[in-house]
């Protein structure tokens, strides 16, 4: 049985070596862009391959479709086979530690109709702490074909907007509590958030040892915050996409799948300026 939520640091090391594994380190930092890719070349699992945040896993940027919008479907097809994916392989994603930066290739990959990838619980901070080694040498990766399924359903802004006020959504906001309410905003030019959405920072997803809570703790807590509305009902969004997919990865786990990710996210929302903006 493939892994397709979370792999715990025993588990990968037994599989390491493995020619049918494909670990990926997405470590990554928003104020300092290369220091992933620094950090990976100091020090990283045996056997990973590293994929940039911008360069790998965002698309190009246009002022109006976010952050980190989500690559052009060529692009990333074509970043999967350099990386050796094809339907054959696991792929195995990590950080530093609790799964913000590797679950948004979790979820790429989910996207395009590859099960068989799962996130390290507790990233490589986790590894480290279990005595396991690290390694400075870069793999020799054999490129394959990586063949993409049809994408699976998004949502968009136009749909959040025509929903606003009739519940048929329930809005997820990954985002610190003090940005959601619109107390701060360090990043964006806009503080605030969409109206009606509900706010579940990613943290919240984590245990105070920085591993993901048991799957019936996060089931009871989602369907929680959903109420009555069933889990296809969820959108998630953060700031630019990235954190949104650490609630995807949680419900997937918890499941209650069919819950879809606003890639755009705030950084798109307001890029609008008809779009409402709430605070508080």
């Amino acid at each position: 049985m493939p892994y397709t939520t979370l792999i715990w640091a025993a588990e990968l090391a037994a599989w390491l070596g493995d020619p049918s594994w494909v670990i990926v380190d997405c470590r990554y930092n928003l104020v300092d862009a290369d220091a992933g890719e620094r950090v990976y070349r100091a020090a990283h699992i045996a056997g990973a391959q590293f994929m940039h945040m911008d360069r790998d896993l965002s698309g190009p940027k246009t002022g109006a479709n976010g952050r980190h919008p989500l690559p052009q479907l060529a692009d990333i097809i074509a970043t999967f086979g350099r990386a050796g994916i094809d339907d054959s392989k696991q792929v195995i994603a990590y950080d530093q530690n609790n799964g913000m930066w590797a679950a948004r290739l979790w979820w790429l990959l989910q996207w395009l109709g590859h099960p068989a990838v799962a996130v390290l619980d507790g990233g490589l901070d986790r590894w480290i702490e279990e005595g396991r080694l690290v390694t400075t040498e870069e793999p020799q990766v054999k490129p394959a074909t990586f063949i993409a399924e049809q994408p699976t359903p998004t949502a968009s802004a136009r749909e959040i907007v025509e929903h606003l006020h009739d519940g048929a959504l329930t809005v997820i906001d990954a985002r610190v509590p003090e940005r959601y309410r619109g107390d701060v905003e360090p990043i964006d030019p806009i503080a605030g958030h969409i109206p009606g959405a509900v706010n579940r920072p990613y943290t919240t997803n984590l245990t105070a040892q920085g591993t993901f809570k048991p799957a019936p703790q996060l089931r009871e807590e989602f369907q929680t915050l959903l109420k009555e509305s069933p889990p296809a009902s969820a959108v998630h969004q953060c700031g630019s996409g990235v954190t949104a997919c650490h609630n995807v990865l949680a419900m997937s786990i918890a499941g209650l799948p069919g819950s879809r990710l606003y890639p755009g996210s705030w950084s798109e929302w307001i890029a609008a300026p008809e779009r409402p903006v709430a605070r508080g």
